[in-house]
């Protein structure tokens, strides 16, 4: 069989660590390439560790199609799913995937969404490099399961909130935001350092604040400036918030002043009234 290997899917996901490729290795070497590698006509989809070392060493292995894939799309879902599902990657992994995901299944409705629109003329049918490797129709003596198996899947649920994604990617919505803060701003170096667990994601989404340089300086110097550098910038969010308390405090003790002074004038206005009663009945005296 003359098993394809496209780069593009061999990176989707992050690649093993070393010390998990020589685990994988040394479990194949001593009980065999148990689980079967995952085909998309001659496309190889899942597996592609398991396939490296089985060449390396000559060993056998098991292959299984899937005859739900019709578009690259499908593919890079399947993918995710799959590993979104295992407890071994790390969170900044899951939250990626799960954003991936959800780019994807926007895509998959707005084309369904547009495609049902009433339309003047169909289009031309071209050739794309997310076609099939294969021909997507079921054979004509495929069995009820295998022409059921053949029809595509309804594009899955909308990822349309961030709690969604969360719940996707089994974290919380506060995670997502600093992983999407992360893609959006982070240096490469700081990526790298997340990836790697170097530093946690809310270090990195802090760190990801500041300019670009800043980050590479601190990425470039370690682990603990990485962790400096997330504490000065919490510190600065936290200084305008102090000064504001504190202006807020003279604030409550100018107005507790200027109460005082109305109840002092308050009082002094009774006494000089009452004084003044005291001199009218005085002086009413004196006439009698």
């Amino acid at each position: 069989m003359n098993i394809v290997v496209n780069e593009e899917l061999k990176a989707y996901i992050d690649p093993m660590t070393p010390e998990e490729h020589e685990a994988l290795e040394r479990s194949i070497l001593a009980e065999g390439c148990r689980d079967a590698l995952v085909l998309w006509g001659d496309v190889l989809v899942d597996g592609h560790n398991r396939y490296g070392i089985c060449q390396k060493h000559g060993l056998p292995f098991k292959t299984v199609q899937n005859p739900r894939f019709k578009t690259i799309e499908d593919v890079h879902l399947w993918m995710i799913d799959q590993h979104l599902g295992r407890r071994s990657i790390s969170d900044y992994l899951r939250g990626v995937l799960a954003l991936r995901k959800k780019d994807i299944v926007d895509q998959q409705r707005s084309r369904l969404a547009t495609a049902t629109e009433p339309a003047s003329s169909a289009p031309v049918p071209t050739s794309s490099s997310d076609d099939p490797p294969f021909d997507a129709d079921p054979p004509a003596d495929a069995t009820g399961e295998e022409a059921a198996a053949a029809v595509p899947l309804p594009p899955p649920a909308p990822l349309n909130s961030r709690e969604a994604i969360a719940r996707a990617a089994r974290l919380s919505s506060s995670q997502v935001g600093m992983i999407e803060k992360i893609q959006k701003q982070a240096a490469p170096e700081l990526v790298a350092a997340v990836k790697s667990g170097v530093i946690s994601i809310n270090t990195a989404a802090a760190v990801a604040t500041l300019p670009a340089e800043e980050q590479v300086s601190a990425a470039n110097a370690g682990k603990d400036e990485l962790k400096q550098a997330a504490k000065r910038v919490r510190e600065s969010k936290k200084k305008p918030r102090a000064e504001t308390a504190e202006q807020s405090s003279d604030d409550d003790a100018s107005l507790d002043t200027v109460q005082a002074l109305q109840q002092r004038v308050a009082e002094l206005t009774a006494e000089n009234e009452s004084l003044r009663r005291q001199v009218a009945e005085l002086q009413a005296q004196l006439d009698h």
